[in-house]
């Protein structure tokens, strides 16, 4: 099964908005405050700051990790598993199992296939194993 990666690019791109999304905070709360603006402006500015570092942790983290958030890139299993699947399972309840009968379908171009086969008839690229 394909699961779609956020790329270690727009990841690490995305760090560093939000690093820049703190430093406009700083400056924005500074200057509200200095300003003698109402309670609200600096709170906006904190706002800026609390996000952009929760941003930054999380594009950070996708952008070095080896096991990626889903989003963007598109991987097969046996390369990087779904973070999200640790923790809440490796299925959906009603998610199609691979089937051990006499026939298969290549996952890329669909074709029905033999389950021996290693190799699609039809589009002719490599099969996942079944485990």
């Amino acid at each position: 099964m394909k699961s779609v990666k956020p790329g270690r690019g727009p990841s690490a791109m995305g760090a560093m908005g939000s690093v820049i999304a703190v430093i406009f905070g700083i400056f924005w709360t500074i200057a509200a405050a200095s300003m003698g603006a109402p309670g609200i402006f600096p709170l906006f500015g904190v706002l800026f700051v609390i996000l952009g570092i929760v941003q930054a942790v999380y594009n950070f983290k996708n952008a070095t990790g080896k096991n990626r958030y889903s989003s963007f890139d598109i991987v097969e299993d046996g390369e990087e598993p779904d973070p999200l699947d640790r923790r809440f399972g490796d299925t959906a309840p009603n998610a199609p199992q691979p089937d051990s009968g006499d026939f298969r379908f290549c996952p890329y171009c669909g074709a029905k296939l033999g389950a021996e086969f290693e190799f699609c008839g039809k589009c002719g690229k490599k099969l996942p194993d079944i485990p």
